[in-house]
């Protein structure tokens, strides 16, 4: 279920991204690349699985479909967490700088 969510947020983002090329102002290709590097990272982790366990991967308990789950939408949330601090950091619409400069121009004028 990890390996699919995030596969899932890495497509539905790359095709966003593809959508909205000519106006890539919210660095949606560092999320692409966020998602894209825990889907082959899930991938990974997957086939090492089944090269230990056998058949036996493909047949999970419910409990197990939960937690992958939850860590497949933790993982998802988490990615975001990165790209909005990263957003925030490099500030490519300068809102951030504004608001700073208006809010010290504001304190400046009482």
């Amino acid at each position: 279920m990890t390996l699919l969510i995030t596969i899932f947020a890495a497509v539905i983002v790359t095709v966003i991204w593809y959508i909205r090329a000519d106006r890539n102002n919210l660095k949606l290709g560092t999320l692409c690349l966020i998602y894209w590097g825990a889907s082959l990272m899930w991938l990974v982790d997957a086939v090492t699985e089944y090269l230990k366990i056998g058949a036996e991967f493909f047949n999970p308990s419910i409990t197990d479909m939960l937690n992958d789950s939850f860590l497949g939408f933790s993982v998802t949330a988490l990615g975001l967490v990165i790209w909005i601090i990263n957003l925030l950091i490099s500030d490519p619409k300068n809102i951030l700088k504004l608001k700073i400069k208006n809010n010290r121009s504001d304190k400046n004028e009482t």
